[in-house]
């Protein structure tokens, strides 16, 4: 369906009943990054998958601005609103990652569980920070200039989803549709917007986060492992899971034990019978 939230055509997938489960894709994804594990996940939540911002079919205004982190989280709280979510757990895949956790400390007590798969709370270091602002921007020139099936071959060719090569046929001409899927100038305003880059780093306020929380991440990631590890030291509620054969993205690449490891977290954390006070 297509929910207008603060002049922002946001296309989502809504399906079950029970405690609200949202769901937020990666950068070049969309809803249907989650397609598979709905039948499992919606019969026990209420699960809301909206694309993001510039993503699928949700708008693509011309405004970077509009695509800032801030405006997102705005975008998102709307949408919970529109739907009479009062209180939402949320999982959130590398980019909706970065997203879910300023989601969850803006929306206070209305955020009960939180799950993050390969996510950062950003770049502390400003140097670092500006340093990839600016590869962020030449991606984005590059996406604009030569559109999206000849930055799909780029992105898809880093060595962070060289564990994705492995994948069945099937599973990796999935995720290209969905890559190809893409508008150039979504993409390109949502590194502006919501890249790494030009985000505020929240390492700081992680310790504000008094809810269970599910840090997840692939043993072929380094990076993220690393990451991962220092965020469970944070978060007050943390588990820090690390998943074997799998890289950045463990529920395309273990998606088994990526949906064990979530129904489990949420079951004792934003079930039916759990409490509503924390």
């Amino acid at each position: 369906m297509i929910i207008s939230v603060r002049g922002l055509a946001m296309h989502v997938l809504v399906e079950g009943a029970g405690p609200a489960l949202l769901l937020l894709h990666g950068f070049t994804g969309s809803a249907e990054t989650w397609r598979p594990f709905l039948p499992a996940l919606a019969r026990q939540h209420r699960v809301i998958a909206p694309d993001l911002i510039g993503h699928a079919r949700t708008a693509a205004p011309d405004d970077a601005a509009r695509y800032r982190m801030d405006e997102c989280v705005a975008d998102l709280l709307a949408l919970l609103d529109r739907l009479g979510v009062e209180d939402f757990a949320v999982l959130g895949y590398s980019m909706g990652g970065r997203v879910a956790l300023h989601l969850a400390l803006a929306a206070g007590e209305r955020a009960r569980a939180l799950v993050l798969e390969s996510a950062s709370p950003g770049i502390p270091d400003p140097e670092e920070r500006a340093a990839r602002a600016r590869s962020d921007e030449a991606l984005a020139e590059l996406i604009e200039r030569e559109g999206v099936a000849a930055f799909v071959e780029r992105w898809g060719s880093q060595p962070l989803f060289a564990s994705q090569r492995s994948l069945p046929v099937e599973v990796r001409a999935r995720l290209r549709a969905e890559r190809l899927g893409q508008r150039p100038h979504g993409l390109a305003n949502s590194l502006r917007g919501m890249g790494a880059g030009s985000m505020e780093p929240v390492w700081n306020r992680l310790g504000e986060l008094r809810l269970p929380a599910l840090v997840l991440a692939g043993e072929l990631d380094e990076k993220y492992v690393v990451i991962a590890r220092a965020i469970g030291e944070r978060l007050p509620q943390a588990r820090v899971a690390l998943v074997p054969g799998a890289g950045h993205a463990v529920h395309l690449e273990q998606p088994a034990q990526f949906l064990e490891l979530v129904t489990a977290f949420l079951t004792r954390n934003h079930g039916r019978d759990c409490p509503v006070d924390p």
